[in-house]
Formats: C-alpha cells, structure tokens, sequence
C-alpha cells in the first residue's frame, strides 16, 4: 500500500510538471517578442507596404491566439456565473452542460434499457447469437451523425433528434459487451445452478448478472465516452442549447478564448464521467 501510495505521488508531480511545461511552451507561444521582433527587421516602406494590405505588423496579438492568462480570466468569469440566462444565445456554462448531459443521460437511459436485456437474450442463446450478428456488424460502423438527417426528418425535433443520435451510439458496446459478458459466464456456476433446479429468472439475476456485471459495465463506460463525444458535434448541427452548440456560437462570434474553455469543460466533463464509470467498476469487481 505504500508503494502505491508513493507511485501515485509520483504520477501527480510528474502530471504537475507536463502541464507546467504545456502552459509555459503556450505563454512563449502567445507572447508579443516575436511580433516586435518581426517588425524591427521590416524597412518603413515594408511596413506601410503592409499595413495597405490589411496586415499591420505592429499590431498587438490580442486578436490572435490567446494566451493562457486570458484563457484564465475568461475562464473564471464563466465559472463565477455558470447559470445567468440572457437570452437563446447567451446562457451560462452550466446551462449549457445542463442540457448536453440531460440529452446524454436521456440517450444512454434509453440504450440500457434495450441493450442489457437484449445483450443477455443473445448471450446465453447461441442461436440468437448468429442470428443477431450480421445486424449488429452492419449497424455498428455506421457513424452516429449519419442517422441525424434521418432523425430530424421523421422526429421533427432537434432535441429528440439529438437523443436518438445518443441512443444508437450508446447501443452497440453496452450491447456487445454485454452479451460477451453473459456468454463467458463459468460453466461451472450454470451447472450448479441447473443442479439446484434454479428458476431462469433467479438464475439471471443471482448467477449470470453479478459474474458479467464488470463486462457490462465497461460497455457502458465505453458508450458513455462515446455519447459525449457525439453530442458535442450533435449539438453543432442542430443549434439551440448544448456545449456543442456554444462552441459552434462562440466560434461563429470569433471567440477563441471561449472556444478553448469550452474545449477544456468538455474534457473535464468527460473525465468524471469516465471516473465515475470507473469507481462502479471497482464496486461489482470480484478477486477470486
């Protein structure tokens, strides 16, 4: 236990020190030395050559690419008020990841509800396995946004369309693992079931369940990671509310420094999901 407990101190100075490195290596980046420098070399007839053109050398970088300090403020005068409501296209960051994370929730909801039961029918039946194998190929590549047209022509809704998209992307891991989970169940186990005469329902849900709960739950871990990816290029292409969408707004605004906290509010989103999937998996892990 002390071994681990130095090894992930370790880690935490060793991540401390990348992103040091990564915010230094951005700072020099941004800077305005190379801007001055630039100019010095320049002759005057170069620089009014230029500034005719539309491009003045002297310019400051503050309409260029920002720099970790203004990421920073802008950052914190998002997270000071994440939930102000000022209209469709100005809401807070909370309101935002409110909604993208209630499609998501919604989504996967839906997903589990088809894929676990479904992934169990086609785990412990081998004919149902050849039988539902070449939809599952055929549908399983097909990228979630190519449905998206689809949707929002029969749904009639962008929201409910976004659902759907999240649906059938959360779909085929959960349902895949699942059934791989079900079907590696130790014979032993189902022997000693089928010798105490245990009805099938028991028998899924004391036997079969808790031995393929940590496969199940890596299929949901998957699609979970999935669903955020695709809502957030979802959400670009129906507008309204959504992460995705206030990148695509703050983007079409020309708001770079917006676009990069949105970037990073996605990656720490997705993070704590994945987290949280993780610390489930630890819960119905066994050691045998």
């Amino acid at each position: 236990m002390k071994t681990m407990g130095n090894l992930n101190l370790r880690a935490a100075i060793v991540s401390l020190l990348l992103l040091v490195c990564v915010i230094g290596i951005w700072q020099v980046a941004t800077s305005t030395g190379g801007t001055a420098a630039a100019t010095a070399s320049l002759s005057a007839e170069e620089i009014e050559y230029l500034k005719m053109m539309g491009k003045d050398p002297g310019a400051t970088k503050s309409g260029g690419f920002p720099g970790p300090l203004e990421v920073a403020r802008t950052s914190w005068g998002h997270l000071s008020d994440p939930f102000y409501d000022k209209g469709p296209n100005d809401k807070g960051i909370g309101i935002q990841l409110a909604h993208s994370l209630a499609r998501v929730g919604l989504g996967f909801f839906l997903a589990m509800l088809v894929a676990i039961p479904l992934g169990f029918v086609i785990g412990m039946s081998p004919l149902m396995q050849k039988a539902f194998n070449p939809f599952v190929q055929l549908l399983k590549p097909i990228s979630p946004l190519a449905w998206m047209p689809l949707a929002l022509y029969t749904l009639k809704d962008s929201d409910v369309s976004g659902i759907f998209v999240i649906f059938i992307c959360s779909i085929w891991p959960m349902l895949i693992n699942t059934a791989f989970g079900v079907a590696s169940v130790k014979r032993d186990w189902l022997n000693v079931a089928a010798t105490l005469e245990v009805n099938p329902l028991r028998k899924a849900f004391q036997v079969i369940l808790p031995a393929a709960a940590p496969t199940i739950l890596t299929g949901m871990r998957i699609s979970m990671g999935i669903a955020w990816l695709v809502i957030v290029a979802a959400e670009m292409l129906v507008g309204g509310t959504g992460i995705g969408y206030f990148v695509w707004n703050e983007w079409n605004n020309l708001s770079i420094t917006n676009v990069i906290f949105a970037i990073g509010m996605i990656g720490v989103v997705g993070m704590l999901l994945d987290l949280m999937f993780a610390q489930l998996q630890k819960v119905v892990t066994y050691v045998e």
